[in-house]
């Protein structure tokens, strides 16, 4: 079942559910939400620290994120805990080259480098079909 918030996905991934999928389902539930308001509860909640650096900086990264890309008005508070920042840099490609790391660098959105996560240009990206309600 798809997380309604991103504290949700966070717990879901605690108790073993896939990390990739559930960040995934959390954006869609994001994107699906009928109003803005919709949109900030469901990241207005602060998601556990789960002792795994990088998911807790990402999940920082991606509420800041989505907030400011879908213009909601305000971010939430908790995204500017230090302990949702890296120490040292990830590079979200597998084993990138200098080149890829150059583009990384320089292609990240502003949330997400200033946690030292290094990604795409458009990191939440969805493919996405037309909408058909599920019965």
């Amino acid at each position: 079942m798809r997380p309604n918030t991103l504290a949700e996905a966070v717990e879901n991934i605690q108790a073993g559910a896939a990390r990739d999928v559930m960040l995934a389902e959390f954006v869609d539930t994001f994107d699906l939400a009928k109003t803005d308001q919709d949109r900030y509860a469901s990241i207005e909640g602060e998601p556990n620290l789960t002792g795994d650096d990088r998911l807790d900086a990402l999940v920082g990264a991606m509420a800041e994120y989505l907030a400011k890309q879908r213009r909601l008005g305000r971010v939430p508070p908790w995204v500017c805990d230090p302990a949702r920042r890296l120490a040292s840099p990830w590079f979200t490609t597998a084993d990138p080259s200098d080149a890829m790391r150059e583009y990384l660098t320089f292609s990240s959105p502003a949330e997400f480098a200033s946690r030292n996560i290094f990604t795409e240009e458009r990191p939440l990206r969805r493919a996405r079909g037309p909408w058909t309600e599920r019965t």
